[in-house]
C-alpha cells in the first residue's frame, strides 16, 4: 500500500514536472540564487543505492578550477545542513511539495549523511537502513532529476 502510493505521488510530481521546460527554466533560476556555482558549467549526479543514495556535482570543464572550488564549498555545506534535517535550499529550488523532502525532514536523524570530494567536484552520500527514508530519498532524487534536466544525470544502480 505505501509502495502504491509513492508510486502515484512520484507520478504526479512527474507529471507536474516533467519534461516541461518552462519548469526546468524556473527551477534553474531558483537555483541561482541557492547554488554559488554555474549550472550549465557542471553536472549533477543522481544515484540510487540499496541503502541511499549519492548525490554527485562535478564541473563539466576539467581546467575550470573556479567551478570545483565554488560545487565543493556548496556540497560541504549542504552535507552539513542535510545532517541536521536543513533541507532549505533544496526547498528553495524546488518547492516545499517536492517527493520525499517531508519525510527526509522527519527522518533525517536516521540518515547518515558523508561529504567527500571527488575529481573535478564532490559528493554526498546519504545511508540509512530505513527502507521508508531510502524510498524518500530515492523520490528525492528522481524529482531532483526531472527539474534539473539536461544538467543532472539518473543512475539507479545498487
Amino acid at each position: 500500500m505505501v509502495r502504491a502510493v509513492v508510486v502515484v505521488t512520484l507520478a504526479v510530481a512527474l507529471v507536474a514536472c516533467g519534461d516541461d521546460p518552462s519548469r526546468q527554466e524556473e527551477v534553474a533560476a531558483r537555483g541561482a540564487s541557492v547554488m554559488p556555482f554555474d549550472l550549465d558549467a557542471t553536472t549533477h549526479g543522481f544515484d540510487h543505492t540499496d541503502t541511499g543514495g549519492v548525490q554527485t556535482v562535478v564541473a563539466d570543464d576539467p581546467n575550470d578550477a573556479a567551478q570545483v572550488t565554488l560545487v565543493r564549498e556548496h556540497l560541504r555545506e549542504e552535507a552539513d545542513r542535510f545532517a541536521r534535517g536543513d533541507f532549505d535550499d533544496p526547498a528553495a529550488i524546488h518547492g516545499d511539495q517536492m517527493p520525499g523532502l517531508a519525510r527526509l525532514r522527519a527522518g533525517y536523524a536516521e540518515i547518515e549523511v558523508g561529504y567527500i570530494e571527488v575529481a573535478l567536484g564532490a559528493r554526498i552520500v546519504y545511508t540509512t537502513d530505513d527502507a521508508d527514508l531510502v524510498n524518500a530519498l530515492h523520490d528525492w532524487f528522481d524529482a531532483q532529476v526531472m527539474d534539473h534536466g539536461e544538467h543532472a544525470e539518473s543512475g539507479h544502480g545498487s
